[in-house]
């Protein structure tokens, strides 16, 4: 396959790098007064004006406006070398605004935002684009002074009429399921100055969120879409014009992606980015499955893998380069919170729309055994949608809680037991079998109970309807988890089968009209939970949602949404997180699946980080480094 090049200009392409902190989708946060920051009276209508580099809703902010660097870098850290990682599937596209195609990997580093978060700050954001910003207490606009140094990676300058081209294009073409959320937030976009742009919010937009919503907005080149013609929501292979670190080097569709350090990033000197962009490129290996990934790190085809095959990590590490000391491999500590991975129901289908069917089906998955006899005892279950954290639901409920929970109780929304149960855990089985036949005898009754009735052929049927599950999936990876549970589901009397699928075709299932049954889904959460909740949960992005794929539409959950929406105080924040979070494992849409507190790494011995990583980024494509000097010996014995 021929290699296409494609290198960064005015017209032709665009590129940016955001931080490694940064998010594809936008910045949800919010703020109080900020350590640090002024406050002056606005005379024609006697409000506190407040004038800070940040915005956190809960304390101060950790960083002051005069840091030198973040406290998790080496600010003395070398640049150069290449980081090379692997990625699986296909890719089509250079734009992961849309759901049209399937985004190249990597983009999540090409673009930069008015503000930033730090992986050590789970509450505050930065001025980045900016170099302050104000507020009023009402928090009824922002206004962002942004700097005059910022350029594209074309040299083009930077200004306040990049930002509202860009709010006013991802209201226009950006993700539906985001535009449904936040659209309303914004009442306008004023360009005050050349390097001055004010955003005016909705009266009954939630407070908490709006200033972080705003500061969200991607550097976008107004005079480069213009001219190119480009849309948001459009798949290209051409990536838009950013003035983040990285641009494009080259790509091979479907085979490589190289990312080149911009030497001209305007960026390169400010504190946020002091020890961080430390590779001269980083590199993309494709690969159409997790097995010929792993062969290729053996041979040295990529030099970094972040291991998520527990079997691989407890069995798969005795190769020549470990033998050799050319690769290492250690456990870092993750501060997250625990991934929500679970398989997740389709309830758009009728027969998954009753809780007694999803139960049962929840039941036969035996994670105690596949934890044992497949994960090498690696993992924990997932319990929550905020595992490890202060949001976690747990035990009964709390009079706090039940303050939240007893009104959508009255109107007859949630069933009165929510008050005084316990949250919902996983079932617990039998680790010795695949089958737990205690949970199997529940199920049963649960089936039914539901109307589904086996037959003289063990199969369970409601009013001539096989009880059928399909397991969608694209990696093979996960049939030595899915076919016991397909197994246990049989003996239930449920029709289970996997199917395997490519890439593309798992991709255009996923999108609306939806088709699938269950499938493994990603649910992630953050410290601070706000708007961006209805994109995973709420009624109105069921339909078609990159998020709430499950296409959960319960109005409790809508109403617990807006209540942490509109928590003032982090206790307040956390109780209503804690009763959101006990209502959605009360409904059931999800099999919960496991977690570890730790990144299970492997690299070629070419890399150096810093000797305390922040509890919240693995960093490896950011504040790591290359050492030419270890580099250059593991060369001459042949490793690469």
């Amino acid at each position: 396959m021929k290699t296409t090049q494609r290198r960064q200009s005015t017209t032709a392409m665009a590129i940016s790098r955001t931080r490694s902190a940064s998010k594809w989708h936008i910045v949800l946060a919010g703020s109080v007064l900020a350590f640090g920051a002024a406050t002056m009276l606005r005379a024609e209508n006697h409000e506190n004006i407040t004038i800070s580099h940040g915005y956190t809703n809960f304390g101060e902010l950790m960083y002051p406006a005069d840091m030198e660097h973040l406290n998790y870098v080496n600010p003395n850290a070398p640049k150069g070398g290449e980081i090379s990682v692997a990625a699986q599937g296909t890719f089509d596209t250079f734009n992961n605004f849309t759901r049209e195609g399937a985004a190249a990997a990597g983009t999540t580093l090409l673009y930069e935002s008015i503000l930033t978060n730090t992986a050590d700050d789970p509450y505050g954001s930065y001025c980045y684009l900016c170099t302050t910003l104000e507020y009023p207490d009402s928090k009824d606009w922002v206004i962002f002074n942004l700097r005059e140094d910022v350029t594209f990676s074309d040299g083009s300058p930077f200004t306040a009429e990049d930002i509202a081209f860009a709010h006013n294009l991802i209201m226009e073409q950006g993700l539906p399921e985001y535009v449904a959320v936040v659209g309303g937030y914004i009442e306008g976009v004023e360009i005050l100055d050349t390097y001055r742009i004010k955003f005016n919010f909705a009266e009954d937009a939630p407070r908490r969120d709006v200033i972080g919503v705003a500061g969200g907005t991607r550097a976008f080149s107004k005079a480069w879409f213009e001219e190119t013609g480009a849309r948001l929501d459009e798949s290209t292979d051409v990536p838009f014009l950013g003035t983040a670190a990285y641009v494009l080097g080259s790509y091979d569709t479907n085979r490589q992606i190289i990312y080149e350090r911009d030497p001209d990033w305007w960026g390169a000197a400010h504190p946020m980015n002091i020890g961080q962009a430390n590779f001269d490129t980083i590199r993309y290996e494709y690969f159409s499955d997790s097995s010929a990934s792993f062969e290729a790190f053996k041979a040295g085809e990529y030099t970094f893998r972040n291991e998520n095959s527990s079997l691989l990590w407890a069995t798969g590490y005795d190769f020549p380069a470990i033998e050799d000391g050319w690769v290492k491999t250690e456990e870092l500590p993750d501060g997250t919170i625990g991934s929500a991975q679970a398989f997740i129901f389709n309830l758009r289908e009728e027969r998954f729309q009753d809780p007694r069917v999803r139960q049962a089906i929840s039941l036969m998955f035996n994670f105690e055994w596949s934890n044992d006899t497949l994960f090498y005892g690696l993992y924990d279950r997932v319990e929550s949608f905020w595992q490890n954290s202060d949001l976690q639901a747990r035990g009964i409920p709390s009079v706090a809680e039940n303050a939240i929970l007893q009104p959508l109780v009255d109107d007859g929304l949630l069933d009165a037991s929510i008050l005084s149960q316990e949250a919902s855990l996983p079932p617990i089985s039998d680790p010795r079998r695949p089958t737990d036949r205690a949970n199997l005898r529940l199920a049963s009754s649960l089936l039914d109970e539901a109307g589904w009735i086996a037959g003289d052929d063990g199969m369970r049927r409601k009013d001539g309807e096989l009880l059928s599950v399909e397991f969608l999936q694209a990696s093979p990876a996960f049939d030595r988890i899915v076919n016991p549970y397909v197994e246990s589901l049989r003996r239930l009397g449920v029709d289970a089968s996997l199917n395997r699928v490519d890439f593309a075709q798992y991709i255009e299932r996923l999108q609306a009209p939806v088709d699938f049954d269950m499938i493994n889904h990603t649910m992630t959460q953050g410290f601070e939970p706000g708007s961006g909740l209805f994109q995973w949960f709420g009624s109105k992005t069921a339909a078609d949602s990159s998020r709430n794929l499950m296409g959960l539409e319960n109005e409790a959950v809508d109403r617990l949404i807006d209540v942490i929406i509109a928590s003032e105080t982090l206790e307040d924040l956390q109780t209503a997180s804690r009763a959101l979070d006990r209502v959605l494992r009360a409904e059931a849409f999800w099999v919960p699946q496991w977690y570890k507190s730790v990144h299970s790494v492997a690299y070629y011995d070419i890399f150096d980080h810093p000797e305390e990583l922040p509890p919240f980024a693995l960093g490896n494509l950011s504040f790591w480094w290359y050492d030419a000097e270890k580099a250059e010996k593991l060369e001459a014995e042949g490793a690469f």
